[in-house]
């Protein structure tokens, strides 16, 4: 193995070249990227990088996402079978058909969608901004939500809006599902919970945390804001509820203290495609390219401007 990583570190010199992983990906893939963070952060790091060459690591929509915002660089992929259950709950027909029950409502997109989804878009959001973008438009304007319906009813109780939401979810998120926290509380009774608004348990807790119980050790938060929240934290012990890949990370930042995830079930398969070995392969040959046409993208990056313009 360390052998492959030499070979990579080697061919991104001379390529010019720079590795993106998202927080889900593998531990070594991780460990060789330059920069390790959420989707949009790491198209962003596509556009400041020099490189000229990127190397997504991370699921199709988010090397689109690169595509779109750094039109001048070439973005690749190492498997372009990683795709999104999230982003493929919708298609762009469906939200055009939705578009015209709603003819007057603002459209308000999560970013984990395709490129033909933001050009059909007036906002994109991410899970830290959502609420943020939602509450910047005009109270009277209906807003459609989408894709995911947990992210979405999340904003809903934050904000007090009345939502239009698609019914779309992660998986894997979906998996850990409307957890009851008392098991792992009681395993760890000193810990604070980290959950992502995907969760539809990151719902079920605003509205006990509103109408049962106190639930100030659970603390709901974006994957870049688990990482500042355990770098600012002085606590020793996390519950983490989101895609088991951030825990590696999270490790990193902070070794001396335990993660626990809430659920071991928590697995993206499509995150966990991407290998060394196919790192290697994209990287030598160029391959696979993820390119956004010019005239798609000027109409998707529309609604990551308007968001960018917001926060």
């Amino acid at each position: 193995m360390s052998d492959m990583i030499n070979k990579i570190l080697k061919l991104k010199k001379e390529k010019n070249a720079v590795i993106l992983a998202h927080n889900y990906q593998i531990p070594e893939i991780q460990d060789i990227a330059d920069f390790v963070g959420d989707s949009l952060g790491l198209s962003q790091q596509a556009v400041s990088t020099n490189a000229e060459l990127i190397v997504f690591c991370g699921v199709h929509f988010m090397a689109e996402t690169a595509s779109i915002i750094a039109p001048n660089k070439k973005v690749i992929i190492p498997d372009l079978e990683a795709g999104c259950s999230l982003a493929a709950s919708i298609t762009a027909e469906q939200l055009r058909e939705w578009k015209k029950e709603y003819p007057d409502a603002v459209v308000v997109s999560y970013i984990n969608t395709t490129a033909e989804i933001k050009a059909e878009t007036d906002y994109c959001v991410t899970s830290s901004n959502a609420v943020k973008v939602v509450e910047a438009i005009p109270r009277n304007k209906k807003i459609l939500f989408l894709p995911d319906k947990f992210l979405g009813q999340y904003v809903t109780l934050v904000t007090g809006r009345d939502m239009e939401i698609w019914n779309g979810a992660c998986h894997v998120h979906e998996k850990i599902g409307e957890v009851s926290f008392k098991e792992s509380q009681d395993q760890h009774p000193n810990a604070e919970f980290l959950v992502h608004p995907e969760c539809g348990c990151s719902s079920s807790c605003m509205l006990k945390s509103k109408l049962y119980f106190d639930c100030k050790s659970i603390h709901i938060y974006s994957t870049e804001g688990m990482i500042n929240y355990v770098k600012s934290s002085d606590k020793d012990e996390f519950v983490i509820a989101t895609e088991v890949g951030i825990l590696h990370r999270l490790k990193k930042i902070k070794p001396s203290a335990a993660f626990y995830p809430l659920s071991e079930k928590s697995v993206c398969e499509y995150m966990k495609m991407i290998t060394v070995e196919k790192l290697y392969d994209a990287l030598l040959n160029e391959k696979f390219e993820v390119k956004v046409s010019e005239e798609l993208a000027a109409k998707a990056r529309l609604s990551i401007e308007r968001m960018l313009a917001i926060v």
